[in-house]
């Protein structure tokens, strides 16, 4: 594909990477090869995976940069094994959920301070995976709705509040490697081992969208482009990196295809749906491409690239609410590096003392539209959206609120060995319920002869 795009007010979009001194240093960043990011922010902190016992997660403010303490650093540490996945909630920023290998989903509430000494309770703890959970994302639209992934081939979907597993769903074949809402939070796109793409409403089985995607045998995510589109990236039969977008209601074939380089690092895709550029993130390399999704073919320009000697392990983009418009600072990433964090600013280059707002649409308030019995029932909405232009005062929320309602669920078993046992105790169970049938059957035949 030429590199040579039409007119575009993002075409001269260029990252500066912030200095040693305005970085994250001294981190003992996990050492986990699932395919993650592993650091995940929203305006007030940023969450990383971090190397040790169990699977303790650290949760820093934005203002903490510098050397970060190895002898009482801020850590969540709940999980046995080790962590997989995280995300903060969308309408409390005091609210991170986790999962992890030990089949858990966890739900934290950190304080207004923030962390000064190791949490080791959760507020929740959602129990009913039967295997490692790898995923986990909230929904964008209704208030406390989770969607969590596991290698028991389910997405189940949680009412964190109260505690309750509201929605199962089946239909995998493989491990499920990427999970993402669309952007007003009624469908979830997923990628599998099986190399499927699958499309589907959570509430309203069963799957009725799947499509092979991507032939390489490595790990594929997705991204939903709006509502109307959605990407995946992956690996060709040739083991050539790769991305395509595709029409949900003609789903037997891409609308567009790009082979993106043969490096053999997996690659993070991020979409940004107020100004429609899209992000791709190597890793295993520092490169970060971006491009402008447009709704005529070929769907998509090639816009520029961030390139950088030191590769990436994971990254994170911040709500756009935390962005300086003064600068023309379209987004701002947060680049997980073996031990340290490294802030990315994204700008256009422009001079201009007035609001630039042809590059900043409206954007996500980080508002409830739903609740989430609404959203259960069946409603749909569009997310609240406020204007990012300096001195707009949004108008006033009722202050987020959670009150967990805690439900015992009782684990099942953990380990190969623990399902074995389960299996041959459930085997003997039916053995004696069918011999207890015949002999019913034959006492029925006796008294009625």
């Amino acid at each position: 594909m030429s590199k040579v795009v039409r007119s575009s007010k993002y075409r001269h979009v260029y990252g500066t990477p912030a200095k040693p001194e305005e970085c994250y240093q001294d981190l003992r960043v996990t050492r986990s090869a699932w395919d993650a990011n592993f650091i995940k922010a929203n305006t007030k902190y940023f969450a990383l995976a971090w190397e040790g016992g169990g699977g303790p997660i650290a949760v820093l403010k934005h203002e903490d940069i510098g050397k970060i303490s190895q002898i009482n650093p801020p850590l969540l540490a709940a999980h046995k094994r080790p962590v997989l996945d995280f995300d903060w909630h969308p309408f409390n920023e005091q609210l991170l959920a986790s999962v992890s290998e030990d089949a858990n989903v966890m739900v934290w509430q950190i304080p207004e301070e923030g962390i000064t000494k190791q949490i080791n309770e959760p507020v929740q703890t959602l129990s009913g995976h039967k295997r490692n959970v790898g995923t986990a994302n909230f929904n964008p639209v209704a208030d406390h709705i989770l969607a969590t992934s596991s290698n028991d081939l389910t997405v189940k979907l949680w009412d964190v509040e109260k505690g309750a597993n509201v929605i199962s769903v089946d239909g995998h074949t493989d491990i499920i490697h990427g999970v993402d809402w669309n952007f007003e939070g009624s469908q979830l796109a997923t990628t599998c081992h099986d190399k499927k793409l699958r499309i589907f409403d959570p509430r309203q089985l069963p799957i009725g969208i799947e499509v092979l995607c991507h032939l390489g045998n490595k790990s594929s995510r997705v991204v939903w482009l709006g509502n109307s589109k959605v990407l995946t990236v992956g690996f060709s039969k040739a083991i050539d990196r790769e991305f395509n977008i595709w029409d949900p209601r003609n789903i037997t074939e891409p609308i567009a295809h790009f082979n993106i380089d043969t490096s053999s690092g997996g690659i993070m895709p991020f979409y940004d749906h107020d100004t429609t550029v899209l992000y791709l993130a190597g890793k295993g390399d520092g490169n970060i491409r971006y491009y402008e999704i447009v709704d005529e073919a070929p769907y998509f320009h090639y816009l520029a690239e961030f390139k950088s000697s030191t590769p990436q392990k994971g990254l994170a983009f911040l709500p756009k609410r935390s962005l300086n418009v003064n600068e023309c600072e379209i987004s701002r990433a947060l680049k997980l590096h073996t031990n340290k964090v490294e802030p990315i600013s994204f700008r256009v280059p422009r001079k201009s003392d007035d609001f630039a707002s042809d590059l900043f649409p409206d954007a996500y308030a980080g508002e409830a539209a739903l609740t989430a019995e609404q959203w259960l029932a069946g409603e749909n909405a569009e997310p609240i959206l406020r204007s990012l232009a300096p001195g707009f005062v949004p108008k006033t929320q009722p202050a987020a609120t959670f009150n967990p309602v805690a439900q015992k669920v009782e684990e099942g078993p953990q380990t190969e060995k623990e399902l074995r046992d389960a299996y041959e105790k459930l085997k003997t169970r039916v053995a004696y319920l069918e011999a207890e049938i015949v002999k019913k059957d034959a006492k029925i035949k006796e008294l009625s002869a």
